[in-house]
């Protein structure tokens, strides 16, 4: 998109540096499970403009005094959790990229949640593409002022508090098994906090203790990474650890109830440029005829589970919770980053840090490239120049 930086970077890159470059992007953690793409992402200043107004326009509706009671019913009932406190300590927004009717680049949003991203990975990525692929300081993958030093300060206040590093542990229900687990060791490395799986966690009173040397250490803060849904199924594991739903004496970063209220339940009542039209599926009086335009989605699915590309009317007839999914207008991506091969849709993930009794702060980005129908895993396996990235942005 930054048409000098895109040919510089394709006449240089190799398979070989390919490689290179995801050996050292693992060495000292692991073997990433996921697919890393072949290059970033290169945005232009118009474009980087448009996403941080679209981001600063979804931020107002958030920051809204009634939006927790606008909210309420995302939490399931089965799922909420005690002592929320006033506000996420993340916002992640994704965007796929697009053309206006003038054939300008636009940002759509196409999701949202106020849960963590892969925060400390994404520096290491975009250090890790600068080594092996020569990119030049005209570009940042950080935004608003921010640079690595001052990112991982706030990075730190925001996860530790006022807490001491061993005092505050992310956590996953098998955190070091995770497909995202070199997040988690490179946040260990940045910020010194513990890395716990659920099963690591003990409940005695209301407190929460972890093991170490034969010591038991009072967790205090909790980076939490673990969607409870996805455990809803095996309630037990809390049997073992805790159940966050108890009254506990705990800070969460962030509270788990902020992962439902800000989400695809939020959508419907943005009304931006931005936002392709969105509505409760139970709030749709008629079906528009121009069906084929639309997707339907479940509120509560993950990485594009249950998600009705080509949508039908026996679709809509079909679902029996109405009230539990959205029908949204297709967001048309265009194929704007140039592959050796032919043209690649991308999706910008812009992350914000929140800390408490502060501001939202729109610190860095992350990328995802696709060829397939959707922008997931599943719909791009068989495909190179594909994957997640970082948006390296002009200056």
């Amino acid at each position: 998109m930054i048409p000098a930086q895109r040919q510089k970077y394709n006449q240089q890159f190799t398979e070989k540096k390919y490689k290179n470059f995801i050996t050292e992007l693992e060495s000292g953690f692991l073997e990433i499970p996921f697919r890393v793409a072949e290059t970033p992402i290169f945005v232009p200043k118009a474009l980087k403009e448009k996403l941080i107004a679209a981001g600063e326009e979804i931020i107002s509706l958030i920051k809204q005094p009634n939006f927790k009671e606008l909210t309420e019913k995302a939490i399931p009932k089965d799922w909420k959790v005690p002592n929320e406190n006033k506000q996420p300590h993340f916002l992640t927004f994704d965007f796929g990229i697009c053309k206006d009717e003038t054939g300008q680049l636009v940002p759509m949003l196409i999701e949202m949640q106020g849960f963590p991203s892969l925060y400390g990975f994404q520096v290491h990525l975009a250090n890790t593409f600068r080594k092996c692929f020569d990119i030049d300081g005209s570009t940042s993958h950080f935004l608003n002022g921010y640079d690595e030093e001052k990112y991982i300060n706030l990075f730190r206040e925001v996860i530790i508090g006022k807490h001491q590093p061993h005092e505050v542990a992310i956590m996953d229900v098998d955190a070091t098994n995770q497909k995202t687990a070199i997040d988690f060791f490179v946040t260990q490395k940045m910020l010194g906090i513990k890395i716990l799986a659920l099963e690591d966690i003990k409940k005695i009173g209301k407190q929460l203790f972890y093991e170490e040397d034969g010591r038991k250490i009072q967790l205090k803060r909790i980076y939490n990474r673990l969607i409870f849904d996805e455990v809803a199924e095996n309630a037990d594991v809390f049997k073992q650890s805790f159940d966050p739903r108890e009254e506990l004496d705990i800070e969460w970063v962030t509270h788990p109830n902020w992962f439902y209220r800000i989400s695809k339940y939020t959508m419907p009542f943005l009304n931006s440029k931005f936002v392709p039209e969105t509505r409760f599926l139970n709030q749709v009086e008629s079906i528009p005829k121009d069906l084929e335009n639309y997707v339907l989605k479940p509120l509560f699915s993950f990485a594009g589970m249950g998600v009705i590309i080509d949508v039908s009317g026996a679709d809509i007839s079909n679902i029996t919770d109405p009230e539990n999914w959205i029908l949204q207008r297709k967001v048309i991506y265009q194929p704007v980053v140039q592959s050796p091969d032919g043209g690649v849709k991308a999706e910008i993930r812009m992350m914000y840090l929140w800390p408490d009794d502060g501001e939202p702060q729109l610190c860095t980005n992350l990328g995802r490239l696709s060829r397939g129908k959707m922008i997931g895993v599943r719909y791009n396996a068989d495909f190179d120049w594909v994957g997640g990235t970082i948006g390296f942005m002009e200056k």
